[in-house]
């Protein structure tokens, strides 16, 4: 049997860098099921100050499980405020990470068109990562 050692953590202003911790809440979650991809297909221009961001996803599940509830984590190189999606903010507003909750029906091998994401932040957003998870592997219908 292992012996529990506690985690530490330590935070440094000076790193760009990001830690997801959790202890383990009871959900079922695929990591490794979707390759997700997000583009910048909209900056800001005259009359409007957004930048609409198109994420797609393709949904590979080696076990044949549907899903019915997703978790988008979307990551930037500076804080981005949410505006609006086709899922519900779960949190992260105004920092570089969002986290998105879709309730999309999808089968064992889909492609997911997730539509626009709307954000607002300062002049040279990027994306630097996105990740789209399964939660709860369960889609409810079948």
């Amino acid at each position: 049997m292992r012996t529990y050692e506690r985690p530490v953590a330590i935070a440094n202003d000076e790193l760009a860098e990001g830690v997801y911790m959790a202890s383990g809440d009871g959900v079922k979650e695929g990591r490794d099921c979707y390759t997700a991809t997000a583009r910048i297909h909209q900056t800001p221009e005259t009359g409007r100050e957004d930048y609409r961001i198109q994420v797609d996803a393709k949904h590979a599940a080696k076990d044949n499980h549907h899903a019915g509830k997703q978790r988008l984590e979307i990551s930037f190189n500076m804080p981005v405020e949410y505006v609006s999606s086709n899922g519900k903010l779960e949190g992260g507003n105004n920092t570089q990470t969002l986290k998105v909750g879709y309730s999309y029906h999808n089968n064992a091998y889909d492609n997911i068109g997730l539509g626009d994401l709307v954000v607002k932040a300062d002049a040279g957003l990027a994306i630097t990562n996105t990740v789209l998870v399964d939660v709860g592997m369960d889609c409810g219908q079948h």
